[in-house]
């Protein structure tokens, strides 16, 4: 039973809203001129696809892998435990009864119309990662910049599709690490696609042949354009038989520079080959996924 029985639920949600906006306008307010300038020139960040999330073995600390379509690299970024959950959550499609803090602004940002541009990891200063959050204001002409964990700002990526961009210095600082995926879930996302292991269970209910590959759970942007969509067994990348998610990843990178890499795989009863372009796709806010 509602704790406020005589007022309407319309109207509740009403001065929910109103005070909200206005929180959010004083703290916007009191806030701006300490706000973070960034720590790189915006205009020089590169696009990059967050690939997965593991450990680092050689430091036991939680990472997310960031694919570079450039230099066919991928790149870790040290992120926090509970971020690290959220990130797999969303990733998988995981339901969850109520919304985590990362859902929660996500709603935020939808009910004040406001819009997820870009996340960003702009810098790195005494072994610590910036981020920040690009948003779009109705009304405003230039987006306003959010000072954030590159992890909280990964989680809303993976959530709303906004484009990720790094710092080149980022890109280009061979930080070793030593990658190890979180339990037996494993989950990769390359070139659009979001793949997971082709377990046994999941290779019966779906009538899989019995091949070495991994199966699709997502394909958005050019995978789904030329066919691929989720539960086919991707066979072969670039001549390479994936066997997990990260071979996929890793054959992804063997793509030789100003070509596209080229995917055999199985769906429906038939085998087809095509042929992707390596650079980050846009990706919609959402998709049905088979649950790793």
């Amino acid at each position: 039973m509602s704790r406020y029985p005589h007022r309407p639920a319309r109207s509740r949600i009403f001065a929910w809203a109103t005070a909200l906006g206005l929180l959010l306008g004083a703290v916007a307010a009191t806030s701006h001129a300490d706000a973070r300038e960034p720590a790189s020139d915006p205009d020089t960040l590169l696009p990059v696809e967050l690939a997965t999330v593991g450990v680092d073995s050689h430091s036991g600390l939680p990472i997310a892998l960031l694919r570079d379509p450039e230099s066919a690299e991928v790149v870790p970024i040290v992120i926090g435990t509970d971020q690290a959950r959220a990130i797999l959550l969303a990733m998988q499609d995981v339901d969850v009864p109520r919304p985590m803090t990362h859902d929660l602004m996500v709603d935020l940002l939808r009910e004040l119309d406001a819009e997820l541009e870009r996340v960003i990891v702009d810098g790195l200063e005494d072994g610590t990662y910036l981020g920040m959050l690009e948003l779009r204001v109705p009304g405003e002409g230039a987006p306003r910049r959010i000072d954030a964990r590159p992890s909280d700002a990964l989680a809303l990526a993976v959530r709303t599709g906004a484009p990720i961009a790094v710092a080149p210095e980022i890109l280009e600082a061979d930080v070793p690490f030593d990658f190890q995926p979180p339990g037996d879930d494993e989950i990769v996302t390359a070139l659009g696609i979001t793949v997971i292991e082709a377990r046994a269970d999941l290779r019966e209910a779906l009538g899989l042949p019995d091949e070495p590959g991994v199966l699709v759970s997502r394909a958005e942007g050019a995978a789904a354009e030329a066919g691929l969509e989720q539960g086919a067994l991707i066979l072969e990348v670039n001549g390479r038989s994936p066997e997990t998610p990260i071979d996929f990843l890793e054959a992804v990178g063997t793509t030789p520079d100003d070509e596209e890499a080229e995917l055999r795989f199985w769906l429906d009863g038939e085998t087809r080959t095509i042929t992707l372009p390596t650079d980050v796709p846009v990706l919609p806010d959402d998709e049905d996924a088979i649950q790793a």
